[in-house]
């Protein structure tokens, strides 16, 4: 009986999918039989569905639900990835029939404790899956945030050294100076500063392979004189620096908690410095969770406790904690680029990872970075980067025109 109602829910939902959207879908049953979502002559995405109790996922279809489905093996999908995301998002975006309107997932605001404790094990989940396993799609500095594509024809390794090179250049970096980076990773940015320009850096994370690793690649460039690698909580930082930076960090310090991040930075930073923030951000003025249920999905099996504030958010708590903003940058669409270079170098070595990581994390990570791609193609998400100064400081502090950031 049960069967018949789902199979009947199925018929409609099809139905519903050729006409609304037309998508270029074959989708085969459990029992074989397959149909076509949409009028085309080849399909770009198989879809099958394994079990009967995988009908659910389609009937009021999310990002979540789909990606759960998917990562439980209950579906399987073949044809290009950045196919097999524009798929599910088209079907995430059809609106329940029960509501008549579109899903209210985007504007849910999911919040979390972040104590130490909590962050330095979600900071773990994330980043300590093994170094191998980024090296596999990571440029070869293994530099885990969005490029720098000054052309738009740069390599991964180019633009990742270009963005550290822009960054340095916006906190105008100088030979003694002292710099502090807030979630350094595997040691890139501290490296190339103190390679070319002789600075004493600090760099922090609270990953453990990310800091056994930075410290080998610190002996290896020959700069352990001038960089130290801690593992450390960056509320637990005390002294002074010159320059402070921030990349690919803030995401994990909880909306409720940014201006206290800030005015952590406020007091780190030398009364003439300067610092930069770079982080993703919602494109929700609400500072809601991405739309179609995609920050779901990601706080459940890829960034445990991750919370995006709008920009205009992240300005206000910038302010409230005592810095001023100098200079603003949307990097979006070098995010796009990025995550299509890290896409296709990961599915280019996908068997590699699936014997690394097993089929679940592999599927994970697939469809958490074709995803990812998507949502900033769309503006689902956003980046930026902040440059700021403590706050009632003098206006000197940069030149009058951006021209210095690009030398």
């Amino acid at each position: 009986m049960l069967d018949k109602v789902l199979g009947a829910k199925l018929q409609v939902w099809m139905e519903r999918v050729r006409n609304e959207l037309d998508l270029p879908v074959r989708l085969t049953l459990w029992n074989g039989i397959s149909h076509d979502l949409g009028s085309f002559d080849t399909p770009l995405v198989s879809l099958r569905i394994n079990d009967i109790g995988a009908i659910g996922a389609f009937l009021d279809p999310s990002l979540d639900t789909l990606g759960e489905a998917y990562v439980r093996e209950s579906i399987d999908i073949d044809g290009k990835v950045a196919d097999i995301v524009d798929v599910a998002y088209k079907l995430s975006a059809l609106p329940a029939p029960s509501t008549g309107g579109a899903s209210l997932a985007g504007k849910l605001m999911r919040k979390f404790a972040h104590t130490k404790s909590d962050d330095k094990a979600a900071i773990q989940y994330h980043y300590d899956v093994s170094n191998d396993f980024y090296r596999l799609w990571l440029d070869s500095k293994m530099v885990y945030s969005c490029g720098y594509f000054e052309y738009g024809l740069e390599t991964l390794d180019e633009a990742q050294e270009k963005k550290i090179d822009l960054i340095l250049s916006k906190i105008r970096l100088r030979r003694g100076h002292t710099l502090l980076d807030i979630g350094c990773g595997w040691g890139a940015l501290v490296i190339r500063a103190a390679q070319r320009f002789g600075t004493h850096c600090v760099g922090i994370t609270l990953s453990e392979r990310q800091y056994d690793l930075a410290l080998e690649r610190v002996r290896e460039a020959q700069v352990a004189d001038l960089v130290e690698i801690r593992l450390q909580d960056y509320r637990d930082v005390t002294g002074k620096f010159d320059r402070i930076t921030s990349v690919g960090m803030f995401e994990h310090v909880g909306r409720d908690n940014l201006e206290e991040y800030f005015a952590r930075i406020q007091s780190l930073l030398t009364d003439n410095g300067i610092a930069m923030n770079h982080g993703i951000t919602s494109t929700d003025a609400g500072s809601g969770d991405s739309p179609h249920g995609g920050g779901t999905f990601i706080d459940k099996y890829v960034f445990p406790a991750g919370e995006l504030p709008h920009i205009s958010l992240a300005l206000k708590t910038m302010q409230s904690g005592g810095l001023e903003p100098l200079d603003v940058e949307n990097l979006r669409r070098h995010y796009v680029r990025t995550l299509e270079h890290w896409t296709e170098r990961f599915e280019a070595r996908a068997q590699t990872i699936r014997a690394m990581l097993g089929e679940t994390k592999y599927r994970i990570w697939r469809v958490y970075l074709a995803g990812c791609a998507h949502a900033f193609a769309v503006d689902n998400v956003s980046i930026f980067q902040i440059v700021c100064q403590k706050s009632r400081q003098p206006a000197a502090v940069i030149p009058w025109s951006r021209r210095y950031m690009y030398r």
